[in-house]
Parts: C-alpha cells; sequence; structure tokens
C-alpha cells in the first residue's frame, strides 16, 4: 500500500531525498513519495534474495562463512518452529522463517543512514499480519474441512451442548472477533514498537552532539528490539498454525515411541 503522508519525525532518507530532487509537485516524484515503504520494501527483498542467491548457488559439503551462516540460521528457525508444531512444522518452516527473517531486516533498516523501516508503517504491517490471516485460515479449512471447521469454530459443542443453539453461537460470534482482532493486534504491536523506536532515534539526532552517547545506546537498544520484535511476530504465528493443526501424526509419533520403549525395557 502506498505511504499517503510525511510524518514529521522521519529522518531524510534515499526516497524523500530522491522525491524532493525531482521535485514532490510532479507526477513521478509524487509517486516516488507515496510509495516510500514499498520501495523499502523491495530493496530489501533484492538484498535478501541475493544473499540466498550467493549463499546456495554453489554448495559446499565444507561450506564457506556465507554457506555456514545461511544454513545455522535455517536450522535454528527449523528447529524453533518444530520445537512447537512437532514434525509437521518443517512445512511451514519456509513460510514463518522467511517472515522472520523479511521482517528483522525490516526492522533493522531504519537504523541505516538514509534508509527507513517499512516496518513503522501500519500498512507494511497489516499486510504482513493479513497474508498470515489468510494462510492460517486456509490451513484450518485444509486440516477440518468445511463442517469440522465450523464446528471448530463453534468450539466443538458435545453432550447437551449439541443440542443448544444459544452457546455454540456465542461461541461462534467471539471465535470470528477473535480471530479478526488476530492480524490487528499483530500488526499494529509490530507497527507502533518500531515507530517508536525510530522516532527516539530522530528526537535524538536532532540534539547534534550532546545527544550521541544517547543515539549510540538508543541504536543498540533498536537493534535489539528490531530482533525481538520479528521473533514475537514469528511465535505468535507459529502458535495460530498450532492452534488449527491436528495432532494426529504426533500422536502417532507418541505410540511408536512408546512401543519402542517399552520394547527396549523388556
Amino acid at each position: 500500500m502506498p505511504q499517503t503522508h510525511q510524518a514529521q519525525y522521519e529522518l531524510p532518507n534515499i526516497v524523500t531525498l530522491l522525491a524532493d530532487k525531482i521535485g514532490r509537485v510532479t507526477h513521478l516524484g509524487e509517486q516516488i513519495y507515496l510509495w516510500e515503504n514499498v520501495i523499502f520494501s523491495l530493496i530489501i527483498v533484492m538484498v535478501i534474495s541475493l544473499v540466498a542467491f550467493l549463499a546456495c548457488r554453489k554448495p559446499k559439503m565444507i561450506p564457506d562463512r556465507l554457506q555456514n551462516a545461511v544454513e545455522a540460521v535455517a536450522g535454528g528457525l527449523d528447529d524453533f518452529i518444530c520445537g512447537i508444531l512437532g514434525p509437521r512444522g518443517r512445512s511451514y518452516t519456509p513460510f514463518i522463517g522467511t517472515l522472520f527473517i523479511y521482517i528483522l531486516f525490516m526492522n533493522l533498516c531504519g537504523i541505516i543512514p538514509f534508509m527507513k523501516s517499512p516496518t513503522a508503517s501500519w500498512s507494511t504491517t497489516l499486510g504482513l499480519a493479513i497474508c498470515v490471516f489468510i494462510y492460517v485460515q486456509y490451513t484450518a479449512l485444509r486440516e477440518f474441512g468445511l463442517l469440522g471447521y465450523l464446528d471448530h469454530m463453534m468450539g466443538r459443542p458435545r453432550g447437551i451442548l449439541a443440542f443448544s443453539v444459544f452457546i455454540p453461537l456465542m461461541m461462534f460470534i467471539l471465535h470470528i472477533v477473535s480471530e479478526l482482532v488476530r492480524p490487528i493486534s499483530l500488526s499494529l504491536r509490530l507497527r507502533s514498537n518500531i515507530w517508536g523506536d525510530d522516532l527516539l532515534l530522530s528526537v535524538l539526532a536532532g540534539l547534534g552532539l550532546a545527544g550521541v552517547p544517547l543515539f549510540v545506546f538508543s541504536a543498540l537498544l533498536a537493534i535489539l528490539a528490531a530482533l525481538v520484535q520479528a521473533l514475537v511476530f514469528s511465535l505468535l504465528t507459529t502458535i495460530y498454525f498450532a492452534l488449527v493443526l491436528t495432532h494426529e501424526e504426533e500422536d502417532k509419533e507418541m505410540g511408536k515411541l512408546i512401543k519402542e520403549e517399552k520394547w527396549i525395557t523388556k
């Protein structure tokens, strides 16, 4: 989504400087200015794609530093996701892992001079949250089927509750509201934290040399916050998937482990 206005707190970046150079009153300058966040998002996509290409174009048995670093990150993300979702989590590692790396790079982008964090804009974070929402609902429909999905949304009424209309209906409405609130809360949490960090850094930068010590300290905190917020977004996404995934395969695997354990102890 294009940016509709320039916040007063923002420091100059390469996109706004280019728009000023061309002239914001011109059509081209106005379009560059409006699509500022999208431009930075695409720059980050190209950077991540380039790193992935350089790391994977000639894989080696004894990896170099870049390949080793990329494999370590991929392996760590896979262990993290599978630790929550179980063995089935590996099929969701590409989506959640890419989400984490993409958000982390966007968060860190604002610390670089003449760059900007696209995640400081709600349009960016809301777009990411909507992608998560759609994928989670698709996964739920695929897991449960249409009737099972409706049963899940009504809280799985059983026994006497299955003959009641009011309680399942109330549960369905509450579940619908909670599902719709998730992308809003998910996007606002990320946007607000990154926006606050950018605001603080811009204020400290305006103090000149007197604000350098605080600026350096705040920049270090901003790096930590960028990592934490990317992790929180990815963790909540993983939990959303965990809530709609069935665990039949995990139960079967656990049963096999129990049988093997009994056989070993005999």
